[in-house]
């Protein structure tokens, strides 16, 4: 066989090319911001991770600016050898204050942050814990640690418990590892029982807070802070590129357990270190946030309006505490034909498909932003409930 056969395999991607309503790889033509051009029209951004708006501040902007001026375009090697700049250790430094931990690291993107992290604490001989929703970068991480990798159903806290019953039997140690905020459905993990069954259990707990930080918790710090657990995670895990405007990942924990990770993670050791620009502007990002602890909460209202906006228009959602909304929308095509129109009308969304959903479970996954306005809400929420209403509930 032709290890190339399959790329010219019929696929859903054809047929979805064949019926216009192929929806990804849409050229943007303007800043990240609320309101965007893309493909030469304007259209309400909906479908962005860019959950504090920073990707338009003139301080984040400035910085990354004043960086690229003063440092150059890239460090050119990895942290281990000569990549690492004194902003990189201040960056860290503000990282593991704000969430309270003991120290932080930084990788060069949030998915190589979850493979560096898992691969280097659980080895072969050790067990891994999965929700089942977790990221995909969780689950390449658990590929690459040589440890058994199990997974438990979503939320399902009699599962986790089940299977932690037996593997705490075997040697090994165990760790948990749970999004905290799921990026689909944008529920938020069963964090508090997490932690007591991994203290009954003697298990370790990894919270990937990539969708978390800046929206939980107390001035933005996440989901443990939610919850009041701050001290019971073992390992924070988040990135840049969403609520901190920039590029680039973290881990924060105990000071032995990041120097651990520093000299033995393969993807942390063997990878170019985060530019300067990229890592100003994650900093500048960070400091804004602590200087405006209301943004989370301007971004909840802003949140409980569109669902509120979406129900009363007779849209079925997921509910939540957080900036992502999602559509139940059900099958794959209807999925793409609402979200293709919803295009055309004026607003980007993304389409959430099989397997990335339970099949006849797609959705249209909407996020919101703290520099939304209530105009913007309502009029995107108007043309979705106008198309979801035609296309899907009449079904």
């Amino acid at each position: 066989m032709d290890i190339f056969e399959r790329c010219y395999a019929p696929s859903m991607k054809d047929e979805a090319r064949s019926r216009g309503i192929y929806p990804y790889f849409h050229a943007l033509e303007s800043r990240q911001d609320t309101e965007v051009i893309m493909e030469g029209k304007r259209r309400i951004m909906l479908g962005s991770n860019n959950y504090l708006g920073l990707t338009t501040c003139p301080e984040v902007i400035e910085a990354g600016v004043k960086a690229l001026e003063k440092l150059g375009s890239g460090c050119s090697g990895s942290r281990f050898l000569n990549g690492t700049l004194s902003m990189h250790l201040e960056l860290e430094r503000e990282l593991s204050d704000f969430l309270g931990t003991e120290d932080a690291m930084t990788f060069s993107t949030g998915f190589q942050s979850n493979l560096g992290i898992i691969s280097a604490i659980a080895r072969l001989g050790d067990y891994i814990l999965c929700d089942k929703e977790n990221h995909a970068s969780i689950y390449d991480a658990c590929r690459l640690s040589y440890a058994r990798t199990y997974t438990y159903k979503h939320g399902d806290m009699e599962d986790l418990e089940r299977q932690l019953a037996i593997l705490s039997q075997k040697n090994g140690g165990i760790l948990i590892v749970t999004d905290g905020v799921f990026s689909m459905s944008g529920d938020i993990a069963k964090l508090p029982d997490i932690c007591r069954l991994a203290r009954q259990y003697g298990a370790r707990v990894m919270v990937d807070d990539a969708h978390g930080l800046g929206v939980l918790g107390e001035g933005g710090r996440g989901t443990a802070h939610y919850f009041g657990l701050e001290k019971e995670v073992d390992i924070y895990m988040g990135t840049f590129s969403k609520s901190l405007a920039s590029l680039g990942g973290y881990m924060a924990s105990k000071s032995a357990v990041v120097d651990y990770v520093k000299h033995v993670s393969r993807p942390f050791i063997f990878s170019a270190s985060i530019p300067p620009a990229s890592c100003a502007c994650a900093l500048a990002a960070l400091r804004h946030l602590r200087a405006h602890p209301e943004l989370p909460k301007r971004l909840s209202e802003l949140s409980n309006r569109l669902r509120s906006d979406l129900t009363q228009r007779g849209v079925r959602i997921i509910s939540s505490n957080t900036p992502v909304v999602p559509i139940y929308t059900y099958e794959t095509i209807e999925t793409l034909e609402a979200a293709k129109e919803i295009y055309d009308r004026g607003v980007y969304l993304n389409p959430a498909l099989p397997p990335a959903t339970p099949e006849h479970e797609a959705l249209l996954r909407t996020s919101l932003m703290a520099t939304h306005t209530e105009a913007l809400v309502d009029e995107a929420a108007e043309i979705i409930a106008s198309v979801i209403n035609e296309r899907v509930n009449k079904k």
